[in-house]
């Protein structure tokens, strides 16, 4: 018989609460739950009001991965959806839109990551975020994305645009910055602009182009997730990885001193610590009036 819980008055069907998920830590199913309820006062205002995109594992990292980007069957009728246009090849879509607890802990009982644009569901032609996903090509590592992360976020400030890091949870860094007044095309063309930028300015360690064969000892900086249709890891989003890392935010001054890739590697249970002593690092971007214009 399958659990049913009552989260702020919504009935919600909780299923396989036992299910180890995360071989290497014993981490289960209701541990997963567990994390997602505990931090939703910070993760929540980041998937508000925007179409979500799910990385499904239910049976773990190293079961079956696919995304689920229509709205699910058997999803409850007070479950926000809205209807997306993600391109012009694959017509509209109905998305879901995760807007507060109940939705969340329901989300979560599928075993998911959280994916969003980088644009409201109630204005999808202006981009509100501009993101720089920083993936190092082995041996390069966490550490080398912070150097590219510095000199980015000095570029960033010298267009007005104040940019927050928080890890990928997996092995890189991405770049976050509140933008208005732009298209998702726009955005895309000056995160372009500064990845070239990026790599004139550091050959040695930075590629702007995802061809495999450049990227061996290289940051790869992808600008291409600003794009309207492409979606990126939510902050406090569980990762489908060996472990259940967390893509995390990262003072700056964590990245300043990061010195081995273990630095800014973070679990699910580091982060109740960690809001309690930082609060939610990423605020500020959802802040309109801190939001910059792009040059």
């Amino acid at each position: 018989m399958t659990p049913i819980t009552e989260v702020e008055g919504r009935r919600v069907a909780l299923s396989n609460l036992q299910k180890v998920l995360y071989p290497e830590t014993g981490f289960t199913k209701g541990e997963l739950l567990h994390y997602y309820a505990t931090t939703a006062g910070a993760l929540l205002p980041h998937l508000r009001d925007r179409a979500v995109s799910f990385l499904r594992y239910p049976d773990g990292p190293e079961g079956q991965l696919f995304f689920a980007k229509n709205v699910p069957p058997g999803t409850p009728e007070w479950v926000t959806t809205a209807e997306v246009v993600r391109s012009s090849s694959e017509g509209p879509a109905r998305m879901v839109v995760v807007q507060d607890l109940p939705s969340l802990v329901w989300a979560a009982n599928l075993v998911t990551e959280f994916h969003t644009h980088q644009w409201l569901v109630r204005n999808p032609d202006e981009a509100d975020r501009l993101i720089f996903d920083l993936d190092p090509g082995a041996p390069a590592t966490v550490v080398d994305c912070c150097e590219v992360a510095l000199w980015l976020r000095e570029r960033l400030a010298a267009d007005g645009i104040e940019a927050y890091p928080k890890t990928a949870g997996s092995k890189g860094l991405h770049l976050l910055a509140a933008v208005r007044g732009s298209s998702s095309e726009r955005t895309s063309e000056y995160a372009k602009a500064l990845a070239v930028e990026a790599e004139r300015a550091m050959p040695r360690l930075v590629v702007h182009r995802m061809t495999k064969s450049l990227r061996p000892g290289k940051v790869f900086v992808d600008w291409s997730q600003n794009a309207a249709r492409k979606t990126t890891a939510t902050p406090y989003t569980l990762r489908a990885r060996a472990l259940p890392m967390v893509s995390a935010p990262v003072t700056w001054g964590e990245v300043e001193e990061c010195r081995a890739p273990g630095q800014l590697e973070f679990l699910a249970d580091d982060v109740a610590p960690r809001l309690q002593d930082h609060g939610d690092l990423l605020a500020p971007l959802l802040d309109p009036g801190r939001a910059g214009e792009l040059p």
